[in-house]
Order: structure tokens, then sequence, then C-alpha cells
């Protein structure tokens, strides 16, 4: 039998499952990837990839095909025949380093078949999905080859067919591949990646060159900062002789840098005779331990932190320029205006300072914990804490010593001691609770119109909590919606003695009116989805003492609002709150519900499904919750209790519309 006429069967070392468990993972485009990586480590200067459609506009077969040495038919048993083990593995300049990638086309098709020219002969290799670690080898005759393969006189042609998944829209598989390709070309600039037969391109980036000697050898050097992350290196060095061949390839010193990714790219003369380690065998071999590649790295390095450094400053211009958009920086009502710009000012340069010695403090922050660090650096820096400041974020910022003078200087010019309290929040607060708690004890019999009482509560709508602390200005179509669904139930019920603790207040109570607030934003659920919040609260009249009847009003507001069309959206999460004075003693339901509930966590909570949250709240309750929760606070800065026997009413109502 001739060479030609021998047909090679092999079985992969590992089960069929076991193969396909290894790619549980993976993206459904993740095989063509693959395979353009395999043409690419078979020193193929081009590859390209090519999706063919049927007349119904489907997927009918895609061909991978590369311009490498391609694959030795008397070796496929340590190819095909190996899993997790590749022949290539010895090279640190392939990718493909553990002869897996090629089985990775059962998550798109049933077939595979590779043909492939070499040196020696043309063959092809047939894979089925079904029974994966089989294959099929046998040589063809000239005439049976690709005529592609043998224009090119070598190369490997890969026909992927009858396909049981979709891939992405053209669009987004072009930019897939120019994220994970993009470092390789911008790299390996004489390397080219068709799709379709148009060029991925290189992602966004800008590139610093520099030429550094150092004794008798120059080194090129290239830093590439990418707009993205790419998707399959970390921030690397690449070392290249003089022929572009990569002979080294470590972790450069930019990596673990928010926002920041590089790929360093050095060519250099001196690395024709480059060992990873000394061998006794190659004595005048370049390492990585000589003295002349530890003195470029120090010079690579400063090359590295000058291009992190300007990026880090362009960085926090544009980082303080979204929180001044998004509202993080106080606006510092009360103050004149060149106090305004100077505080202002002053808070950004502290914000920028912070950025640039450790962008972590902000990177992993969320909004309300930004908008807190920013609120607090400004109050303090203008306090006259900034000693203690100053010590604060150099023990835990472990600032450099030209980083920390910067910060110390823009302290030092934070000469307004008195311009507010470090704690002018929580002491306004303090007051806002007293104010209230003195309103619902005296004044609950007489009339508060509905717009002082509606203000108090927009302007302290973190009494709620801290998911409450802003909820922002109406939004006009759910507002009205859900006013108008709330009429339905709740308005029309007839105020009597049983809703008053004493029927003295029946007549007051007639009198008043009960408040309504409404709001829809977004925000995260618990999963991390985005959703739409929607809160309602539903305010009785202080009079009011809450009892069974408002809990049935509140729960036929919740169905209505379930059955309601524009409301059943998943992505629409809604709490409910009814709020009054007090809970009528002479009430059960309510309080079984509280305690049935208890175990949950959140105060006031008596009902909970997965889009809906109803809660009834008193306002002592609310008072005392924030007075519970800060106490520690409280007590140590011993703040006033202030009399507020002789503040009439209006001048109350007048302080509690105040944002606090």
């Amino acid at each position: 039998m001739t060479k030609n006429s021998v047909v090679i069967k092999g079985v992969a070392a590992i089960g069929n499952e076991g193969i396909k468990k290894h790619f549980k993972t993976a993206e459904i485009w993740q095989p063509l990837f693959e395979l353009a990586w395999n043409g690419f480590d078979a020193a193929a200067t081009s590859v390209s990839v090519d999706l063919v459609e049927n007349s119904m506009h489907g997927i009918e077969r895609v061909i991978v095909k590369d311009d490498g040495h391609g694959i030795d038919f008397d070796t496929l048993n340590d190819t095909f025949g190996s899993f997790n083990d590749s022949a290539k593995k010895a090279n640190l300049a392939l990718k493909g380093a553990h002869g897996r990638g090629r089985l990775a086309f059962h998550l798109l098709c049933r077939n595979a078949s590779w043909f492939t020219r070499s040196s020696s002969v043309d063959a092809v290799i047939d894979v089925d999905a079904a029974s994966i670690k089989e294959f099929v080898g046998r040589p063809l005759e000239t005439q049976q080859q690709r005529e592609e393969l043998i224009a090119q006189g070598r190369g490997t042609l890969v026909e992927l067919t009858h396909f049981t998944s979709s891939l992405p829209a053209m669009a987004d598989l072009r930019e897939k591949f120019s994220v994970e390709f993009g470092w390789y070309l911008a790299v390996h600039s004489e390397r080219k990646l068709l799709l379709n037969g148009i060029p991925v391109a290189v992602p966004a980036h800008e590139a610093v060159r520099k030429t550094i000697e150092v004794n008798d050898a120059v080194f090129e050097a290239q830093v590439i900062r990418w707009e993205r992350r790419p998707t399959s290196e970390k921030s690397f060095l690449y070392l290249m002789n003089s022929s572009g061949e990569l002979v080294y390839k470590i972790h450069s010193s930019l990596n673990q840098k928010p926002n920041f990714f590089t790929s360093v790219c050095v060519t250099s003369a001196w690395a024709d005779t480059f060992s990873k380690e000394r061998d006794l065998l190659k004595p005048d071999a370049h390492t990585p331990t000589s003295r002349t590649w530890r003195k470029f790295q120090a010079q690579l390095d400063q090359l590295n932190q000058s291009v992190y450094n300007e990026f880090l400053l362009r960085r926090a211009e544009e980082v303080i320029q979204g929180y001044e958009k998004d509202g993080y920086f106080p606006t510092y009502a009360g103050l004149d205006e060149p106090e305004k710009a100077w505080r202002h000012q002053h808070a950004r340069e502290m914000v920028r300072q912070i950025y640039i010695a450790d962008p972590r403090v902000f990177h992993n922050a969320n909004k309300k914990q930004a908008k807190i660090i920013i609120r607090l650096l400004d109050r303090l820096a203008v306090s006259n804490e900034n000693d203690a400041l100053l010590d604060v974020l150099n023990d835990t910022l472990d600032l450099d010593a030209a980083s920390m003078e910067k910060l110390a200087n823009q302290l030092r010019r934070s000469s307004l001691e008195n311009i507010v309290a470090s704690i002018e929040i929580l002491q306004r607060r303090t007051a806002a609770v007293q104010q209230l708690r003195f309103i619902m004890n005296e004044h609950y019999r007489e009339v508060l119109e509905t717009p002082d009482l509606q203000k108090i509560i927009e302007s302290n709508t973190w009494l709620f909590g801290p998911r409450y602390e802003t909820l922002g200005a109406e939004e006009d179509s759910f507002t009205k919606i859900a006013r108008r669904l709330r009429e339905d139930v709740m308005a029309r019920s007839k105020v009597d003695e049983e809703d008053v603790a004493d029927e003295e207040d029946l007549a007051g109570a007639n009198r008043q009116s009960d408040l309504f607030l409404a709001r829809k934003f977004p925000t995260f659920d618990s999963s991390g989805q985005k959703v739409f919040k929607c809160i309602v609260v539903e305010i009785k009249r202080p009079a009011i003492s809450l009892n069974k009847k408002h809990l049935r009003q509140l729960e036929d507001y919740a169905d209505i609002i379930k059955r309601y069309p524009e409301f059943k959206s998943e992505k629409m999460h809604f709490e409910l709150i009814l709020l009054g004075r007090q809970i009528s003693s002479a009430d059960t339901q309510i309080p079984s519900r509280l305690n049935n509930l208890i175990a949950r966590g959140e105060p006031g909570l008596v009902a909970d499904d997965p889009r809906m949250k109803l809660y009834v709240l008193n306002w002592y309750s609310l008072l005392d919750g924030f007075e519970l929760t800060n106490g520690f606070m409280l007590d140590n800065l011993k703040l006033k209790r202030d009399d507020y026997s002789a503040v009439s009413k209006k001048e109350l109502v007048a302080e509690l519309q105040t944002e606090h």
C-alpha cells in the first residue's frame, strides 16, 4: 500500500463529554477565534474567515483559510490525537498551546474538515461533533485538493458545515474579532486577518515609541494603550528579535491599573541570541538576568510610568467632568457666587489629586459612595481637620512623596475653617427630626395644607432610608397614572370615628388632606439587573390613626397597579408606602402583618412579592429610626436639643421645606 492510500483513524485521549465540557462557558463565536489563532500559530501571514449564506440568509458554511505551514499528515496522532497536550506547547508565541481549540467547532455545527497542504502531502481530516474524540485523516490527490491551497502552495482550509447555532450579525462579529485580535495585529503589523474579505481593524489605541540604548544594545520600544481591554490578553511585554520573532513574553509593569490596558512591544538585535534561562550549551546567550536587560527594564518602566501618568491626567479630568454632569459635587446652596466657585474648584482639585494618587478609590465606588467621598472631602478640607484628613489619606492611599506633597499643598490652601462644619448635614437632619417630632406632637390637629407637608416630604426623603436619599423631580406620565389609580381606591373613603384616636380629632381630620408622592427612576435589583423602581408614598393626614381599612386600601391599590397594562413589565418594581402619625391601638391586622415579616429586617414591611413590596410606617418609627441609626455620632457630637415650643407651626414648616 502506497503512502497516498493510507487512511489514518485516531481517537483523542479523552471522552466526547470530557472534550465538550471544556467549552461549556465559551461564547458561540469562540470556535472561529480558535481556528484563526491556529492559523497564526502555523506561521501564517494571512488568515481569512468567510461566512457563506444560503438562500434563506442562514449560514451554510464557514471557511477559515491560512497560508501557514499546514498540518503534518505523519504526525496526526500528535495533533488531533491529543487534547490539553498540544505539540505546540513549547513555543510561547503560539496561542493554541493546549491542542483543544480546533474542537470548539461543535458549539456551532456538526461537521468540520481540515484540508491541508504541507511540504510532505495533501490531506483532509474529518471530525464529526457526535463523536468528537474520533478523527479520520486521508491523503488527497492534487486534483482533489482545494484550489486555494494549490495556488498558495501550502496552508490549511477548515470548512464547517451543518450548523446548529446562529452567529451574531456581521457588524457585531467584526467588532468581536477586532477586540480579540487587535493587540496581535498591532504587534505583528505584517500579518492580516480578513472577515468576509475585509481586513479586521485594530481597535482604537494610541502608541508611544522610544529608542532606548543600553551599553551596546539598541531596543525599539512601543507602548500601545488600548481604549478597551483586549479579551484574551493581560498587559504583556513582548520581546522580539531582529527578524520579528517573539522570543520572550512576560507581564509588564502596567498590570492591575483601572481602565488602563496596554501591550508593550520591544524589538532588538540583542534578542537574536536570547534564552529564557541560562544554558550551559549557549554561554553567550542573553537572558532576563543579564545586566543589559535589567538596565533596559528600568528605563522601560520609566517610559511606562510616563504613559500611565499622562493617561491619569486625562482620565482624571474626564471622571471629574462626568461627576459634575451627574451632580456628584455639592451645590453649595446659600453661599455667594465667589465662595461657591472657590469651593467647587477646591473640591475638583481634591478629587483630581486623589484620583491620580489612587484611581481605585473612585473606580471601585458606586454612585452613592462616590458622592459621599466627594462631599466628605469637601467638608473636611475646609474645616479644622486638615491635618487629620491628610493623615488618613497618607495611611490609606500609600502615596509617594511627590503625590503626598501635592495633596498637602492642596489642603494647606484650605484656610476657611468656619465655612462649614464637618458634620453639617447630620446637624441639619437632626434638627429636621426634632422639628417633625414637635409638629406630630403639638400641631397634628391643625390644618397642614397639602403643599406644605408635600414639600416637607420631598425635601426630606432620606427619612425613609438610604435608598430614598433623593427621589428627584416628578416624572409626569408615571405620576399622573399612579395618582389616577390611587384616587379610584383611596380618595373616596369617608373619614369616620374609627379613623381617629379621639373624637375631637375628627373635625380637624376632615379639614386635612391625604398626601401623595410617586416617582419612577432607574436602579438595580438584588441580582444586579437594571430595572425601574417605582416609589409610591401615601401619607395619611396626621390626625388619622392607621387601621385595617387603610391597609385594605393599600392592597387594593397594589392589585390595580399589577393589573394595569403599562405597569406589567418585569422591569418595573414597586414599593408602596403607607405613612401615618400612628397605628390605631384598636387595630390588630397591621401589627399582625408586621410581626409575620419582622424576620426580613425591613421595618414596616407588610407584604412582599418579586415585583411589589408594601410598607406601613408611622412618623415616630421613622424619626426614632434616624436617631438609632445615627446614635453613635449624635451622642459623641452632643448636638443640642432645641426647644421649639416658642416656634410657630408656620416657621417650622418653612424650615422643614428647606432640603437637608
